[in-house]
C-alpha cells in the first residue's frame, strides 16, 4: 500500500518535533540532529522535516511504494501524464537508501516516488563537505528533484 509523503524545511528543528508530536500525537520514527521524520498509519503518510536546505516551508511532496512493483506503477502513471521523470536509481538520501524517481506537475511543484529499501546511518551516504547547505532532496551536481515549491501565504484556505 502506498503510502503519501511530504517533506518540509524548519528553522528550528526542536521547536517543531514538539509540536509536531503534539499534533500528531506521536513521537518521531526517526530523529536525528537535522532531521525528523513520522510514519504515520491515520492519515497513512510519510512526514519529514529537517533543517537543512532552502527557506522553511514545503520542499516536495511524493508518494512511498511498498514494493516494486508499486514504484513501477508510479513510473508508468507519471509517463502516461506526459509528466518529466527525472530516474535517479539506487540512491541515498534523508537517512535511507532507495529507489526513486522524481516528476513535475504542470505548476512546477516536485514529486518524489521512491521505495525505501533501508536505513543508513548518515543523511545520505556522500555527504557533501558543508552538509547543512544541501537541499532535503540530497541532489548531487547533476541530479535531485527537478523544481522546488514556492511557499505562498495568504489568507485563503484550501
Amino acid at each position: 500500500m502506498k503510502r503519501f509523503h511530504v517533506h518540509a524545511h524548519v528553522e528550528d528543528l526542536q521547536a517543531s518535533v514538539a509540536f509536531y508530536e503534539k499534533l500528531f500525537g506521536a513521537a518521531p520514527t526517526r530523529l536525528e540532529a537535522d532531521y525528523a521524520k513520522w510514519m504515520l498509519d491515520d492519515p497513512r503518510i510519510n512526514f519529514a522535516i529537517s533543517s537543512r536546505g532552502g527557506k522553511p516551508g514545503v520542499d516536495h511532496l511524493g508518494i512511498q511504494a511498498d514494493t516494486p512493483e508499486e514504484l513501477a506503477e508510479l513510473k508508468a502513471r507519471a509517463r502516461v501524464a506526459d509528466a518529466a521523470l527525472l530516474d535517479d536509481g539506487a540512491t541515498t538520501c534523508c537517512y535511507a537508501a532507495s529507489d526513486k524517481h522524481w516528476v513535475t506537475d504542470p505548476q512546477g511543484i516536485a514529486w518524489e516516488q521512491f521505495q525505501t529499501l533501508s536505513d543508513i546511518p548518515t543523511f545520505s551516504a556522500s555527504q557533501a563537505a558543508a552538509p547543512q547547505a544541501a537541499s532535503a532532496c540530497c541532489p548531487t551536481p547533476s541530479r535531485g528533484k527537478p523544481v522546488g515549491i514556492a511557499v505562498k501565504s495568504n489568507t485563503s484556505c484550501c
